[in-house]
């Protein structure tokens, strides 16, 4: 027997009997110490090798957990086709059963949150690839430079100037829409900051005021003079809730909304709802508080920053234009589409952009529009509302109320005055090959969408049942699962409720004082919902990659909200917008494909992560340690963690902080 750390040995009997108690007495001895050194508090998930983190929350060192129960039949959460097993030391085998046939190791490879703040581990985080027991070179990637000053708010893919320069027409608003940069030609650098910037103001405060320094443009304060929208005090910039929008404030709106419509019973029957060209998103900021998202999008246009001044506030928000492209979303996604004073001409071109908010809008669903229009008597605007009216009306919307300067108007909750329609009264209807839910880079049409024969998407549940309550829409969407999906969906949520509440009790999330987060490869939604049961108050955008499933559909029935992404192409927000950003598994599905480079992702990662901001990322540990070494030399400090089954595992966990 040779004797780990010497270079001698001596010979002992090898009987099968005295090798067996001399197992058992190693792994009693090991056992012993283990409880003896350290409290056996740790946290692990009932199935799947990407399980909650080991972590010991008093003594704060990595632990190996207890075997999990097997997982029920088929259910497989964890992305396809992981890297080859990694051979390392534990008490679990591969499949996260408990084993005698292990090789006792030393404590070196214990990681202690306090390390966070040790710079010469974060570089040595992943010193070596832990394959066969011997380590390999690792990537070295050179330290990324700062981008030049000018590009402090830079958002890739609408501000390419040469290629909007050369567009031939933007009458319907092409210009605003998305014009990225050729493969290899993205962004190569780090966004800086502003000068002076702080950390933001935390909410509920950060709804009224936002730091200056933190988006130093008055441009948007210039050109809104005299509406009381937004204004400078001193350090800060203020947005007063009773502006020109909200004549006597945004709750006063509010009320006045549900009292019109009671029907839309804010926070039970709408959860979710769209705020077009929503300025600085007060209408979504005070919507909050009545238990209601809603994602608030505006051009990047003359008034530049509105989307900043959102997201800055700490509300769901991101650019988007109604122009020629279909919006990112699902059909049915929204219980209520809100415009005031939005400026969209809904009834040009036929009415396409009507008809893209009527593909939007939930069955029985509310269409919301104050404009002057709607009670000014002047006769071009008159003939305005009449053009809204009768194409309100051809679509086969039900004016509700109208009332001072608001009209609303209800969708219907099933394709019959569809069908009562003369064929020759248009918009017709969308071509039965028409799918509803391709979203990415397809054009508007000018047709109607169908409803589902069976009713799905119209029949969701009242809030907050909804949020857990498999949709009926699970039942449509394409997926390859050979489990009943209802309960893959009860599946996924427990799967995240449990690592989340790892994660909040080992990693002191509530300390991280989380407000914009963002998923980036979603699922059904697991993870949000985990964060909104663990009482973090925070938003989550769901984002579905364009490669996968697209489970779009059940996010918004759930009353959560989401949009469709390539995350081989930069993301339509701002710099510096988001608190948190989680990948599980998403790294190891994207480097397959051959237009997309982890360096770029990490980098655009970097781009919308604020300083100050976490990642979390669940992945294969060969991707794992490549994303380690981008992570350091972006300046991101690093730690990686285990997951609940321990080091035998392929899957491990990167945390990383960004530098402020």
């Amino acid at each position: 027997m040779k004797f780990l750390g010497t270079s001698w040995s001596i010979d002992i009997p090898k009987t099968s009997s005295f090798v067996k108690v001399t197992a058992l007495a190693l792994f009693s001895l090991a056992l012993l110490i283990l409880f003896t050194r350290y409290s056996t508090t740790y946290f692990f998930l009932p199935f799947s090798s990407d399980a909650a983190v080991s972590v010991n929350a008093s003594s704060s060192a990595v632990v190996v957990p207890s075997p999990s129960p097997p997982p029920p039949p088929n259910i497989i959460l964890t992305p396809p086709s992981p890297s080859p097993v990694v051979e390392t030391t534990g008490l679990l085998d591969e499949d996260g059963i408990m084993t005698d046939n292990f090789t006792v190791g030393d404590s070196s490879d214990l990681r202690l949150p306090e390390d966070f703040g040790n710079s010469s581990y974060l570089r040595g985080a992943s010193e070596r690839e832990r394959v066969g027991g011997g380590a390999r070179a690792r990537l070295s990637v050179e330290s990324y430079k700062v981008c030049d000053q000018r590009m402090v708010n830079y958002v890739p893919c609408l501000d390419r100037t040469s290629a909007i320069a050369k567009m031939s027409s933007s009458e319907k608003g092409e210009k605003y829409e998305r014009h990225c940069a050729a493969e290899g030609k993205g962004l190569n650098c780090l966004v800086p900051r502003p000068k002076g910037y702080r950390r933001p103001i935390l909410w509920p405060r950060s709804r009224d005021e936002v730091w200056f320094d933190n988006i130093p443009h008055m441009r948007l304060v210039e050109y809104k003079a005299g509406q009381n929208l937004i204004s400078v005090k001193k350090d800060k910039f203020v947005f007063p809730s009773d502006g020109l929008q909200f004549i006597h404030g945004a709750d006063k709106y509010l009320d006045q909304i549900s009292a019109m419509v009671p029907d839309i019973a804010f926070g039970y029957n709408t959860r979710v709802a769209l705020d077009i060209g929503c300025g600085v998103a007060s209408f979504g900021a005070f919507l909050m508080q009545r238990n209601v998202t809603t994602l608030s999008i505006a051009t990047k246009d003359i008034h530049e920053n509105q989307i900043q001044f959102a997201l800055e506030r700490g509300v769901p928000a991101m650019v988007a234009v109604f122009a020629t492209h279909r919006m990112l979303f699902p059909t049915q996604a929204f219980d209520l589409i809100h415009c005031s004073r939005c400026k969209v001409n809904f009834t040009c071109d036929d009415g396409i952009l009507l008809l893209e908010v009527d593909r939007l809008l939930r069955a029985g669903g509310y269409f919301v529009w104050a404009a002057q229009p709607v009670f000014k008597h002047e006769e071009i605007l008159q003939e305005q509302w009449k053009e809204i009216e009768d194409l309100a009306s051809s679509i086969c919307w039900k004016l509700v109320k109208k009332e001072g300067y608001i009209a609303i108007w209800q969708k219907p909750m099933n394709n019959s005055c569809y069908h009562s329609r003369d064929n020759a009264v248009h918009p017709p209807l969308c071509e039965s090959n028409d799918d509803p839910d391709d979203v990415w880079y397809v054009g508007l049409k000018s047709c109607i969408t169908q409803l589902p024969s069976n009713g799905y998407g119209a029949n969701v549940s009242k809030w907050p049942a909804r949020l857990h309550q498999p949709p009926d829409r699970l039942q449509s969407i394409k997926h390859d699962a050979s489990l009943s999906r209802k309960e893959l969906f009860h599946a996924e949520s427990k799967y995240w409720n449990e690592i989340i509440d790892s994660y909040v009790r080992v990693f002191l999330w509530k300390e991280y004082n989380l407000r914009n987060v963002m998923d980036m490869r979603a699922g059904f939604g697991g993870f949000a919902a985990a964060l909104h049961d663990l009482q973090i108050d925070c938003w989550v955008i769901n984002v579905v990659p364009v490669n996968g499933f697209n489970t779009l559909p059940i996010l918004y029935d759930r009353g959560l909200i989401g949009v469709m992404h390539d995350w081989c192409e930069p993301f339509d927000t701002y710099p510096r917008t988001y608190d948190l950003l989680h990948a599980s598994g998403l790294f190891s599905i994207e480097k397959n494909r051959k237009k997309c480079n982890m360096s770029t992702i990490m980098l655009e990662m970097d781009r919308m992560l604020r300083p100050g901001g976490h990642v979390y990322i669940r992945d294969t540990v060969h991707v794992i340690n490549e994303l380690d070494e981008i992570a350091t030399a972006m300046g991101w400090m690093n730690v990686q963690n285990d997951v609940g089954e321990g080091p035998n595992t392929s899957w491990r966990i990167l945390r990383s902080e960004k530098h402020f």
